[in-house]
């Protein structure tokens, strides 16, 4: 699906993780490398149990699964502009105006940032992780000057 470029143009700032992301895709081809061979193996041995293709099928199917499941973890994003902050995690997706918005927090100890609501209830966002650094602290910095600019 093709996002028209007056869609792009309205946000100022997008994150995504980094390393979570190398980790992620990397983790997923070992996933699925092992339910492969696995799976192609699985018949050959004199373990007594006669294994069929389908078994073996079933078990490449089990490790694309599984690295699909894997490879949700490069999905969050946060994207910040003139309307408000867009958090995507790993299953959801949600708009936050500025008005809502209290601030943005990197908790000491904590992976990730969050987006703090004027009701005292809080949205992490998994997209700025601390294992990234300077680049997560440039991008929560970044949040914060957007905030500073848009909110009343």
């Amino acid at each position: 699906m093709s996002v028209p470029v007056e869609q792009h143009a309205e946000w100022e700032l997008e994150v995504r993780p980094r390393r979570a992301i190398r980790t992620a895709v990397v983790v997923a081809v070992l996933v699925l490398a092992f339910f492969t061979v696995g799976g192609l193996l699985l018949r050959t041995g004199s373990t007594g149990v006669n294994f069929r293709v389908a078994d073996q099928v079933a078990m490449i199917l089990i490790g694309v699964l599984g690295a699909g499941a894997v490879l949700l973890l490069t999905r969050p994003r946060v994207r910040a502009g003139a309307r408000g902050v867009a958090v995507r995690n790993i299953l959801g997706y949600r708009e936050y105006p500025w008005v809502v918005i209290r601030g943005a927090a990197f908790p000491d100890r904590k992976a990730w940032a969050r987006l703090e609501l004027v009701d005292d209830d809080y949205v992490p966002m998994l997209a700025i992780r601390s294992n990234d650094k300077t680049y997560a602290a440039d991008a929560i910095e970044r949040l914060r000057e957007l905030g500073a600019r848009y909110s009343a």
